[in-house]
């Protein structure tokens, strides 16, 4: 699995980091979500909800 955030897609709602917290975060300054890092296999489902749940569809799971 691999994840794909596109920053200038995102409203900052934060959804992302609610349902995956390893894996994404917020900047301080705008509130812009960031990728911390590839889900491991113990992220991946939670991975997949921020993707289907982001309003601005700015994340893309590709498998």
């Amino acid at each position: 699995m691999k994840v794909f955030l596109d920053q200038d897609k995102c409203i900052g709602s934060g959804q992302c980091v609610l349902s995956a917290p390893e894996v994404f975060d917020q900047r301080d300054d705008d509130g812009i979500a960031v990728l911390l890092e590839q889900p491991d296999a113990e992220a991946e489902e939670s991975t997949r909800e921020a993707a289907r749940i982001c309003p601005a569809l700015a994340i893309t799971v590709a498998e």
